[in-house]
């Protein structure tokens, strides 16, 4: 046997003993989150009422630009979101395979079924309110889930549940963002009870990172350092992702600023990340290598707050002068 597949096997026997240790945790976590967790329909959050038919079949309306009134950037926002929530069946895929039994299976399939009502949701508002292209959409999700979603490798289950806690609060602040700066009350409260079930889900696989820490400390501190120094979006794989996280950071819907004080910090501090004792040197190593990264991350959020302050008034100068030659 080749000594990666040696390695491999002993990979997957660590993330199995590391579940197996956890299952009370997910457990109790499990029941926690099925009693705060407040039911709640997609379908009363979508004005159905506005609603009309598009073009094809059943000889709709073609839609046109004109019929998208939401701010330019909060469109992207939504789709951004959307075509994350709809590469849901990989991200299932990736997170069932560390385990299906027990606690850990309950907990996906209730994860894997709120995170699919997100995507429905937002899907049907954008559409019943013609607030983007639906054709541009379709095609959209057909080239991101075509691509799929596959984990990193050396990506272990602790990695995983550490990356989620820190992603799942990152969507809920993406969320709610998007929603103030949509200018649309029906918009807003959608992506408000969305956030509410993305802070639970943050809630949840914090819960079990701090628990991992008293089950192997060292371990854990890797993962934390690997996930905060490595961190992406799970939509960085979908099309002009640069150039719409651009947009979306300029907006301050989600930028630098935002991931280091109200999102990586928040969860830092929470799992007392400086503060705890009997670590082995791995254990200190990553921890020294996190504290450094975050210091760096500081001062490109202050930085990148500077440059966009720049920006948005090179902007209000062109639309100025636009207004004053159009006048």
């Amino acid at each position: 046997m080749p000594p990666i597949d040696r390695l491999d096997r002993s990979v997957a026997r660590a993330e199995h003993s590391l579940l197996a240790e956890l299952q009370p945790v997910v457990a109790h976590n499990l029941d926690r989150h099925l009693e705060v967790a407040k039911e709640w329909f997609p379908h009363e959050y979508i004005p159905w009422g506005e609603g009309q038919d598009f073009e094809g079949p059943l000889g709709g309306t073609a839609w046109t630009e004109e019929e998208a009134t939401l701010p330019d950037v909060a469109r992207v926002s939504l789709v951004v979101n959307l075509l994350t929530e709809d590469n849901l069946p990989g991200y299932h895929f990736a997170v069932a395979e560390f385990g299906r039994d027990g606690a850990w299976g309950n907990w996906v399939n209730r994860w894997t079924a709120e995170e699919a009502r997100h995507g429905t949701a937002l899907r049907d508002y954008l559409l019943v309110t013609r607030a983007v292209d639906p054709r541009a959409l379709e095609r959209a999700r057909m080239t991101h889930m075509s691509t799929g979603y596959d984990r990193p490798d050396g990506f272990s289950a602790l990695h995983a549940i550490t990356y989620a806690a820190f992603q799942e609060l990152a969507t809920r602040i993406s969320h709610r963002n998007t929603g103030q700066v949509s200018t649309d009350p029906v918009c807003d409260a959608l992506l408000a009870r969305i956030a509410a079930d993305e802070n639970l889900h943050m809630v949840f696989y914090r819960n079990l990172v701090d628990a991992a820490f008293e089950l192997a400390p060292d371990s854990t501190m890797e993962a934390v350092r690997d996930v905060v120094t490595g961190f992406e979006m799970p939509g960085s794989t979908i099309k002009d992702f640069g150039r719409k996280s651009a947009e979306i950071a300029i907006a301050g819907i989600y930028d630098l600023r935002l991931h280091h004080d109200n999102v990586v910090m928040p969860i830092l501090r929470t799992l007392r990340v400086f503060e705890r004792e009997g670590l082995g040197p791995a254990g200190e190593a990553a921890r020294e290598e996190l504290a450094g990264f975050m210091t760096r991350l500081n001062t490109q959020a202050a930085s990148f707050t500077d440059r966009r302050q720049g920006i948005r008034e090179a902007r209000a100068r062109r639309a100025a002068a636009a207004a004053a030659t159009a006048a």
